[in-house]
């Protein structure tokens, strides 16, 4: 398929505002725990990417995730940690607090590559890095007195499991993310599994919880990976971090249109301190 730099960019900002929905998705969510969901997330999710790998590869999909190779697998496990911290924060923090968080994964990418692969950080980038640590500072302070502390280092910690994933890419030199994120899937049901047992609960879940998981998976999560991956082979790197940012503004929106869910002032002042931090990055990066 051939796509226009134009039909690019609608795609990646379709990709975020379909990602900004995740937050309403949990928050919606009944009785089914943080390891519950992760479980039946990454089985919508695996299948719909497993699809999409054998139409790329020809009908070859065991080829295409084999070629992943140790990087896939730790990139994999890495995302198990991004994935399973996304849903703890989005359960234990307010949604503006956790997507905030996550912006800060390209600024982490960046120190995480200089400090395994010895990549160049751009003096430009310090500075980002600096301001970010400045707005992360006032969120994280913010959330030590209003009792959101867990669901704060979850989203952290979901943001440098993507970092860790990323930099994984790299070090492997793959140029198709979706076979390590299908195998990431696979690995977050294990681990899920194992969780879930070590605490003695169970897989059962009412029907529309696990339905609704499901869905989050194949609708959201590898619907919204699938026309990111599409949109990002025609619109330049740095474009695409900025027109996916439109997932971090939108998720606030839609619980507080929905849910009547807000953040404290905290929240939106470190946040946007956060995505001023990494759109300077990200700008910087443009120019040169």
């Amino acid at each position: 398929m051939t796509l226009s730099y134009r039909t690019g960019a609608v795609l990646v900002i379709i990709a975020g505002a379909v990602w900004s929905l995740m937050g309403l998705a949990i928050r919606m969510i009944d009785t089914a725990n943080s390891w519950q969901i992760l479980f039946y997330r990454s089985a919508g999710l695996a299948p719909v990417l497993l699809i999409f790998i054998a139409l790329r590869s020809g009908g070859r999909p065991l080829a295409g995730i084999a070629g992943a190779g140790w990087a896939g697998v730790v990139g994999g496990l890495a995302l198990v940690a991004a994935f399973a911290g996304s849903i703890i924060a989005f359960q234990s923090t307010s949604v503006a607090n956790a997507v905030f968080l996550f912006a800060a994964a390209p600024l982490l990418t960046a120190v995480v590559a200089w400090a395994l692969l010895g990549e160049k950080v751009r003096p430009a980038t310090w500075a980002a890095i600096a301001i970010a640590a400045v707005g992360v500072g006032i969120m994280v302070r913010n959330g030590l007195s209003g009792g959101t502390a867990l669901g704060n280092a979850a989203a952290l910690t979901s943001a440098l499991g993507f970092a860790l994933f990323t930099v994984t890419l790299r070090w492997g030199r793959q140029s198709d993310m979706l076979p390590a994120v299908f195998i990431g899937a696979l690995l977050a049901m294990a681990v899920a599994g194992l969780m879930l047992w070590l605490g003695g609960s169970s897989l059962t879940v009412s029907l529309a919880d696990g339905a609704l998981a499901a869905a989050m998976g194949a609708l959201l999560l590898a619907g919204g990976m699938v026309l990111y991956t599409l949109g990002s082979r025609v619109v330049p790197a740095a474009e695409t971090a900025l027109l996916s940012m439109l997932e971090i503004l939108l998720a606030p929106l839609w619980v507080w249109l929905f849910l009547g869910e807000t953040a404290s002032p905290a929240a939106f002042l470190g946040g946007g301190v956060l995505l001023v931090a990494v759109a300077f990055n990200t700008l910087s990066g443009t120019r040169t």
